[in-house]
């Protein structure tokens, strides 16, 4: 995953030697410095480890939802639709109140 794209890792940077020429830099303080970047580049890699491990929880999580939410649909009515309601009212007024109701 994130390992193809990253080049360095903590312990590259840990075993990275310099040359030292007449007009170098101090090697304590390269070594400070590398220190640095080499604790934040662990605790980078440990915090993309855990996002990752989160990001599959959720996902198996969200894919179960969605499995149950499928098998606990609420079943059809049957057969009767807003047509066939409205048709029995009708009838029904027409019943009850007789054709005083349309003249």
């Amino acid at each position: 995953m994130i390992s193809d794209k990253v080049k360095l890792t903590a312990k590259d940077i840990l075993e990275k030697e310099f040359k030292s020429g007449m007009r170098g830099y101090k090697p304590e303080d390269v070594d400070k410095f590398l220190d640095l970047v080499i604790k934040d580049y662990e605790v980078f890699h440990q915090e993309i480890e855990d996002l990752q491990q989160e990001n599959l929880r959720l996902k198996k999580q969200v894919e179960e939802a969605g499995k149950q939410q499928r098998s606990a649909a609420p079943p059809q009515p049957s057969g009767t639709t807003n047509f066939d309601i409205l048709k029995r009212l009708s009838n029904l007024e027409k019943h009850v109140f007789g054709n005083k109701l349309y003249d």
